[in-house]
């Protein structure tokens, strides 16, 4: 049984940390938020130690240090994105592995950081990356690998998915905090694209906006044209006022069907760093780089056949 730590204990994303460490039969020793909002820790792991300041939280898991049956084994940080790096790199000076959310940092410089923490520490730091293990991914990327070598898969990605107002006034509506709409609801896809299509070659923003962003992204096996909206009047005709999410990965004509499959990745991510195969700061990276440039390119207008037709709804 190896001890963890939870930061980031009220998120959205954190009850599936909390039960993937219950699953994989683990202990929460101690969880730790700003805000106390945490009740769902009675359901999963009651006898959890729990902190609202960092301080607190800090000092208790150094405590903790002295008794090999106490030390922490893990972190995982489940906190807002601009908050990744300093708790990553608070994790690994306790004496921990850290197991960190998308986007693991928001700069390759910020990753070449961590890798220096790691060094200093001798701890080692796993993105949480579930697209990869998900069986529809893992059967789209064997008929990839499958195909002649000469092959570019035409690849039309498109995800809204409608947040309220509220958005704008949390963390998640401010992009010094969340890095933007495009890192902040798209990091995993562009994970996925390069672990399915392979090496990014080319990569274009048609449109970059506070709800929404568009562009092109060309790798070594597929052209894709992605959307990505937060805004739920991007929402086609047929879905409107009977969803607030519409996904499509359109391949080559033949659609991506992976809206099931989603409930237990995270515990299986957390088995695979538990076994020895947990992805690691070079596998972050090809994400990390991808947003970081469409965070700071300039728009463009887009060539022929690289925009994504909902683009041109903007106009």
């Amino acid at each position: 049984m190896k001890n963890f730590a939870l930061i980031g204990a009220a998120g959205y994303i954190a009850p599936r940390h909390m039960r993937a460490i219950k699953d994989t039969g683990n202990h929460l020793a101690v969880a730790y938020d700003v805000n106390d909002s945490v009740g769902i820790i009675d359901s999963i792991s009651p006898q959890s130690e729990f902190f609202t300041e960092f301080e607190r939280f800090y000092e208790h898991a150094q405590c903790l240090r002295r008794d090999p049956a106490t030390a922490l084994h893990y972190v995982s940080v489940c906190s807002p994105n601009y908050l990744h790096h300093p708790h990553i790199a608070a994790g690994l000076r306790l004496g921990a592995d850290v197991i960190c959310e998308k986007p693991l940092v928001p700069t390759p410089e910020l990753l070449d950081e961590l890798a220096r923490v790691e060094e200093e520490t001798g701890r080692r730091v796993f993105n949480i990356l579930q697209l990869r293990h998900h069986d529809a991914i893992l059967k789209l990327r064997d008929k990839v690998a499958a195909a002649p070598a000469d092959t570019k898969f035409d690849v039309e990605l498109t995800y809204i998915t409608s947040r309220g107002k509220w958005y704008a006034e949390s963390w998640k509506g401010d992009p010094r905090q969340s890095f933007g709409v495009a890192t902040n609801i798209g990091v995993h896809f562009y994970d996925m694209l390069h672990f399915v299509f392979g090496q990014l070659q080319k990569n274009a923003v048609h449109y970059s906006g506070e709800t929404k962003a568009a562009g092109y992204l060309e790798y070594e096996r597929a052209r894709v044209r992605w959307f990505l909206s937060i805004d739920a009047n991007d929402l086609p005709d047929e879905v409107k006022g009977k969803k607030p999410t519409f996904r499509s990965i359109d391949i080559s004509g033949e659609q991506l069907e992976f809206s099931e499959g989603f409930t237990d990745l995270h515990t299986v991510s957390y088995q695979e760093v538990l076994a020895g195969r947990g992805y690691g700061l070079q596998a972050a990276r090809h994400a990390v780089e991808t947003v970081n440039v469409i965070r700071t390119a300039r728009v463009v207008r887009g060539e022929a056949g690289e925009v994504h037709p909902y683009v041109q709804r903007l106009a």
